[in-house]
């Protein structure tokens, strides 16, 4: 089977279940984000040395294409699954957070190049976030089960906030300074 169909050359996608959209609906363009952010976190796994981060990253992974059909009319979620995951992140924040000095103020993502592409991804992790909610707000798809969209969105949150604890532990691993942002004085 060739990997071209040639059904979209004019713009067009399918859902599953047949239906023929534009590739810029906003449903398309969401799961197009999540398609996005799974392959950069795909990126850090790549780079990872730590076996357990790398499995549950690979795991996430799995949440997003299971996202990614549910918003594409392919399946329903495991809300019950979706939500343990946001469990689990969680309980690995406050682990990795013990690990580390609290914040008083903002930091600037980088260091190491790894915690750069974990930063990376918890940015790309916010746009999805931006665009589910925008989709959930204004975009009435009557094919989206608003609850499951709802956990969706909990799920991009809190793993935006693990993205960025892990990218703060791994550049304390690597004994790198944070660069804390200070703004301009006021004149």
């Amino acid at each position: 089977m060739s990997i071209y169909t040639r059904t979209g050359d004019l713009g067009e996608t399918s859902l599953f279940g047949g239906k023929r959209v534009l590739k810029c609906d906003d449903i398309v363009n969401l799961y197009g984000l999540i398609d996005e952010l799974n392959s950069s976190i795909g990126l850090v796994i790549s780079m990872l040395s730590a076996v357990s981060a790398e499995e549950f990253l690979r795991d996430i992974q799995k949440d997003l294409f299971s996202i990614g059909s549910f918003l594409a009319g392919g399946s329903q979620l495991n809300v019950h699954e979706l939500m343990k995951r946001v469990g689990e992140m969680e309980v690995r924040i406050d682990t990795m957070e013990k690990k580390l000095k609290p914040l008083h103020r903002f930091i600037l993502p980088g260091g190491t190049p790894l915690a750069s592409y974990i930063h990376l991804s918890r940015s790309v992790t916010r746009r999805v976030e931006r665009k589910a909610v925008y989709v959930l707000k204004e975009c009435h798809h009557p094919e989206i089960d608003i609850i499951q969209l709802e956990k969706v969105i909990q799920y991009l949150n809190r793993l935006s906030d693990f993205l960025f604890v892990l990218a703060r532990l791994v550049n304390k691993e690597e004994n790198m300074v944070e660069r804390e942002w200070v703004g301009q004085k006021k004149k």
